[in-house]
């Protein structure tokens, strides 16, 4: 099974979306985006923890078994190299929406979606703060 994302602020939604991951398999890898890979993504002001930092942080928690950094736009190379027998995402996608479906499919790989209804996001936890502290 291998999960990915930046994990930038690691909240909530993020535990429940890995920890969703690991109740579907054995063994749970965590692909997370380089810094320069947020940045690619999401603009120069991300991420706000640096990549060792979110690193960190996730190999703390129980159900991340093996962490891979990567420096790509997505997640592609890293599941070619890997070739899980199930590639998760969150539920801000659909398994037809999975920008890497298609490469998961090259070895009969699986798309699943996984963890708690979208209601956490980074983004929008940066959004409260600002608002709260304008």
């Amino acid at each position: 099974m291998l999960a990915n994302g930046a994990f930038d602020m690691l909240h909530v939604g993020h535990v429940r979306y890995l920890a969703g991951c690991k109740a579907l398999g054995d063994v749970l890898i965590v692909a997370v985006n380089s810094d320069a890979s947020v940045r690619s993504g999401k603009g120069p002001l991300r991420p706000i923890v640096p990549e060792g930092e979110r690193v960190e942080l996730l190999s703390h928690l129980a159900c991340v078994d093996w962490i891979v950094m990567f420096d790509e736009v997505t997640v592609s190379e890293v599941l070619r190299e890997i070739r899980p027998h199930v590639h998760a995402k969150g539920t801000d996608y659909t398994p037809e929406t999975v920008p890497e479906r298609a490469v998961v499919a090259e070895w009969g790989g699986e798309t699943v979606i996984c963890g708690d209804t979208k209601e956490h996001a980074t983004t929008d936890l940066i959004g409260e703060i600002l608002t709260r502290f304008r």
